[in-house]
């Protein structure tokens, strides 16, 4: 089944990696008028907060001296070079009228996917940095090199360096006879449910954390496991990897206690809108979605049911 890329995913960007060690350019191209700035502070992303929200780019006459010299240079696209940069302080910027920092978690929804690719893609190599200030080898602080993609001990004598890391995460609808198995965690909001998921372990393959995780969460075993896509998805660090896989039997439990409570639903379930679904941006309901659409021929974003749609945050 073809598909659109999922929110975050996509050509959104040429990463232009050849790029990153010519200091030069780096530097010509972070004084270009024509550049472009993804701008954090706090892990919240500048959005535009109008009707139709959009990433606020700014250029960097709306930045200090100081924040380009700690900028990551992301790509290019159209010959426009863009850089993102975290503020310590957000005073420190002056932001475009109708702006704001917002969580991209629930606002990336919203944007048009290449916007909601770029913004993730900052956000997640920020998070990354800030949390290798220090080698994990000896302790000594670090520096940024690679046009911020590697940070670099200082200490002499040691060559330690780091590189942006992902947390790779398996996500899986279970199917059973025209059922599709959700789990929901006590910390949602009341009513929703979503598909398996959990993180890849050392040494285990892609297939083998599916049946793990499916077996430990709900105490179900499958067989069958396909792939059907991936998602990035920078919350703070993940990549989440998309399965189908079928259920040997429809006996469920919740044996490690990880979910409050899991059960099978069927397409009536789901088109009457219970449960509650995880939010259109994300790989659980293109999974649930695509499934959907396999057995009523339907389109599930279509579908009449309020509590299916993605709403405006506040």
């Amino acid at each position: 089944m073809s598909r659109p890329p999922h929110i975050f995913a996509g050509p959104y960007i040429q990463r232009s990696s050849e790029r990153r060690k010519d200091v030069a350019w780096v530097a010509e191209a972070l004084e270009r008028p024509s550049s472009r700035f993804v701008v954090l502070w706090q892990d919240h992303n500048l959005i535009h907060t109008t009707h139709e929200p959009q990433a606020a780019l700014v250029d960097r006459t709306c930045l200090p001296d100081e924040a380009l010299s700690e900028s990551i240079f992301l790509g290019q696209r159209d010959d426009i070079a863009f850089f993102a940069i975290d503020l310590a302080d957000r005073s420190l910027c002056s932001l475009p009228p109708d702006s704001d920092f917002k969580e991209l978690r629930v606002w990336g929804g919203l944007l048009a996917n290449p916007e909601a690719g770029l913004l993730a893609y900052a956000r997640a190599l920020i998070y990354w940095r800030t949390r290798h200030r220090h080698c994990g080898q000896c302790g000594a602080p670090t520096v940024a090199a690679d046009a911020g993609h590697v940070m670099r001990c200082t200490r002499a004598g040691c060559v330690t360096q780091a590189f942006p890391r992902i947390d790779p995460a398996i996500i899986v609808l279970v199917t059973h006879q025209e059922r599709a198995l959700l789990g929901r965690q006590a910390s949602w909001p009341s009513g929703r449910y979503s598909t398996i998921a959990g993180f890849v372990e050392p040494g285990e393959s892609l297939e083998d954390a599916v049946r793990r995780e499916v077996k430990e969460e709900t105490g179900v075993d499958t067989t069958q496991v396909r792939y059907h896509s991936s998602q990035p998805w920078p919350f703070p660090s993940s990549l989440m990897i998309g399965f189908e896989a079928q259920a040997t039997s429809d006996v469920v439990a919740c044996p490690d206690g990880e979910l409050e409570d899991a059960r099978w639903f069927s397409y009536a379930d789901i088109q009457a809108g219970t449960p509650l679904l995880p939010p259109p941006a994300s790989i659980s309901f293109q999974l649930i979605a695509d499934w959907y659409v396999r057995g009523t021929g339907r389109t599930l974003i279509d579908e009449p049911i309020v509590v299916n749609q993605q709403k405006r945050p506040a």
